[in-house]
C-alpha cells in the first residue's frame, strides 16, 4: 500500500471547524511527504483554516448535511456537483478524518460513489464496502496523535523524527497596524459553542485584572462577535478591540505576535498553538481537554475538570452560572498568563 500512494493523488477531509482542521495539519502534512499532492475538502466555514495548513495543494469546499451544528438541509444537486467535482480530479486516495463521535461513511458513500479506489476512515460502525482502511481509534489520544495514526493506517510513511506540532503558512500579513507598539496579551472571549466559552462578564474581569497588572490587551473575535468583544473591551483605556477586525491570516499573525493568548476551547486557541505561542485554555469540561487541549505549546488548562457537565457535549451550558470556568478567578488567569510569558522570556 505505501508504493501504490508514493506521488498518488489525495483527498483529505475535515468537514468541522477552524480548530478541527488546524489540528488535522500534522497528518496532513505527514501525507504530503509522500503523496505527489493533497487537497483538502473542507466545510465553507473552515476553508480559510484549510488554506493555512502546509502541505494542501488546493481546498475544495462542501457544506455537508451531517456535519456543524446547524447543518444545511440535503440538496441532490449540491451533492451530485460534489461527486461530479471528486470525480473529475481523479484521486488515487482518500483520507476522512472526524471526530470520535462522528461516522465517516457519508463522506465515504461519496467518495466511493466518486470512483476513489482506495478510501481510509475511523470507524465504529461496519464500514461494508465503504472503506478500504477501517482504523479503530486508540482509547486516550488527543485529536492530533489520533489523525496521525490514521494515516499511519492509511499506508503512509511516518517520518522519523516527526514533527507533531501545529504550523501555518508564512509569510502572515503585518499586524503592526492592529496591535499596539509593546507587548500584548491576547483575550479571545468567544467560542461558535457558548458552553466552551468564559461569560462575558468573567472575560470582562479577566481583561480588567491584565491591565491593573500592568498588561496591554488586544480582545479579538469573529464578526458575529463584534458585540461580545465590545462589551468585554468597553471602557478599558489599556485595551484594543479587534472584535470583527481580522481575517483568519491576521489574526494567526496578532496570535503570532502576543506574549501569551487567553481562550476557551476554540479555534483561536489552536490557531495560538499553530504560530507557537502559549496559551491559558479556559476548558469547559463539556468535551474532555484530553483529546481538544492547546497541542504541542506552552499551556495551562483551567477549569473544573469533573464539573457535573463533564463529557455532556452540551452546547449551551447545562449548570446555572457556567461554575466550570466562572469558578476561576481572573487572578488565577492573570498568573498563569505571567507564568507563560515568564518561561518564554528564559527560553
Amino acid at each position: 500500500m505505501i508504493t501504490s500512494l508514493r506521488s498518488a493523488h489525495v483527498l483529505a477531509v475535515r468537514l468541522d471547524s477552524d480548530g478541527d482542521v488546524l489540528l488535522t495539519g500534522p497528518a496532513v502534512r505527514v501525507m504530503a511527504a509522500t503523496a505527489g499532492s493533497v487537497d483538502l475538502l473542507a466545510s465553507p466555514a473552515a476553508a480559510g483554516a484549510g488554506a493555512l495548513l502546509p502541505g494542501v495543494r488546493t481546498v475544495l469546499q462542501f457544506d455537508a448535511p451531517w456535519a456543524g451544528y446547524t447543518p444545511t438541509p440535503v440538496e441532490p444537486a449540491q451533492v451530485d456537483r460534489l461527486v461530479d467535482e471528486l470525480a473529475a480530479q481523479r484521486y488515487d486516495a482518500a483520507v476522512i478524518f472526524t471526530s470520535d463521535h462522528q461516522s465517516p461513511l457519508p463522506m465515504a458513500l461519496l467518495a466511493r460513489l466518486a470512483g476513489i479506489p482506495l478510501i481510509a476512515a475511523t470507524s465504529e460502525d461496519y464500514p461494508g464496502s465503504l472503506l478500504d482502511v477501517r482504523h479503530r481509534r486508540p482509547a486516550g489520544m488527543h485529536e492530533v496523535e489520533a489523525a496521525l495514526d490514521l494515516v499511519r493506517a492509511a499506508g503512509f510513511p511516518t517520518p522519523r523524527p516527526l514533527d507533531q506540532r501545529l504550523a501555518v503558512r508564512g509569510p502572515l500579513p503585518s499586524a503592526a497596524d492592529l496591535v499596539p507598539p509593546g507587548p500584548y496579551v491576547v483575550v479571545h472571549p468567544g467560542a461558535s459553542v457558548p458552553s466552551r466559552a468564559p461569560t462575558p462578564a468573567h472575560a470582562r474581569e479577566i481583561v480588567a485584572e491584565l491591565g491593573r497588572r500592568g498588561h496591554q490587551v488586544v480582545v479579538t473575535g469573529g464578526p458575529r462577535e463584534r458585540s461580545l468583544a465590545a462589551a468585554v473591551s468597553a471602557g478599558q483605556p489599556h485595551v484594543r478591540d479587534l472584535g470583527g477586525r481580522t481575517t483568519l491570516a491576521s489574526l494567526a499573525a496578532v496570535l503570532a505576535g502576543a506574549d501569551c493568548v487567553i481562550a476557551g476551547n476554540t479555534g483561536p486557541a489552536h490557531l495560538s498553538a499553530a504560530v507557537g505561542t502559549p496559551v491559558v485554555s479556559l476548558f469547559s469540561p463539556v468535551v474532555p481537554a484530553q483529546r481538544w487541549a492547546p497541542w504541542g505549546v506552552a499551556s495551562v488548562v483551567l477549569g473544573d475538570q469533573q464539573a457535573p457537565c463533564a463529557g455532556s457535549r452540551a452546547r449551551v451550558c447545562p449548570v446555572p452560572g457556567h461554575p466550570c470556568l466562572t469558578a476561576v478567578p481572573p487572578q488565577q488567569v492573570a498568573d498563569a498568563a505571567e507564568s507563560l510569558i515568564r518561561a518564554e522570556v528564559l527560553t
